[in-house]
């Protein structure tokens, strides 16, 4: 019985002392307590609405807003019938519009396009062209029948392709060829450059013949 009671004494000194020290603290910081209380009585903060908690109002759906940005628009209330077997797209108007589509607009398509085939080209109507219209064609239209008549057309004319420089060049009127060879000459000419869209004109230059395209084949209709 006397360790009983001696145990039994020691743990109320040990109590005292404890309740001693809060009311220390209490007198040298009063508003200790009060921030204790009132951090226990503050409101909680609202749920992050990208977290598990900003789930909770898309499953209860109680913004209506918030539920068609999540889980889209019943199309049926658009009035499509999902159950149809034809196009959907013939019927739906437009997400802005309560009417359905009235089917293809009415147009009426001019009588030139229902012919039967298209006129040949013709070697004379090109003759007809200016300079600037016959390099349009030919630079415009590669790989075309009508890039082959403007090419015949140019070296009608006076004028010859160079493979290597890529431009059309024809000889400066009234000047012969300062030298001439049987696989060269040398000379004065005019030559059409594509990528600045003039005529320019070159002195001395050695054109050799090997470079020159030859006159192209035309079909004959």
């Amino acid at each position: 019985m006397g360790s009983h009671d001696q145990f039994l004494q020691q743990y109320q000194q040990q109590q005292g002392q404890s309740h001693f020290r809060l009311q220390q603290m209490s007198t040298v910081n009063p508003s200790f307590r009060d921030q204790g209380i009132k951090s226990l009585q503050a409101p909680p903060s609202a749920p992050d609405p990208f977290g598990l908690l900003g789930l909770l109002s898309v499953v209860r759906m109680s913004d209506p807003d918030l539920t068609s940005l999540a889980l889209g628009i019943d199309l049926t209330t658009l009035g499509l019938n999902l159950n149809s077997s034809k196009n959907l797209h013939k019927t739906f108007g437009s997400l802005w519009s309560d009417e359905c589509a009235k089917g293809d607009p009415e147009f009426i398509v001019p009588q030139c396009y229902y012919a039967k085939q298209t006129p040949s080209l013709h070697r004379g109507y090109f003759s007809k062209f200016n300079l600037d219209t016959l390099f349009y064609i030919f630079y415009s239209m590669p790989k075309d029948e009508a890039q082959l008549h403007t090419a015949n057309e140019l070296y009608d004319r006076g004028w010859f392709y160079h493979r290597e420089a890529r431009i059309w060049m024809t000889r400066v009127p009234s000047v012969g060829p300062l030298v001439k060879a049987s696989t060269y000459e040398r000379g004065s000419y005019h030559c059409f450059e594509p990528n600045i869209w003039e005529m320019t004109t070159k002195n001395n230059f050695v054109l050799h013949y090997e470079a020159l395209e030859k006159r192209p084949a035309l079909h004959q209709h």
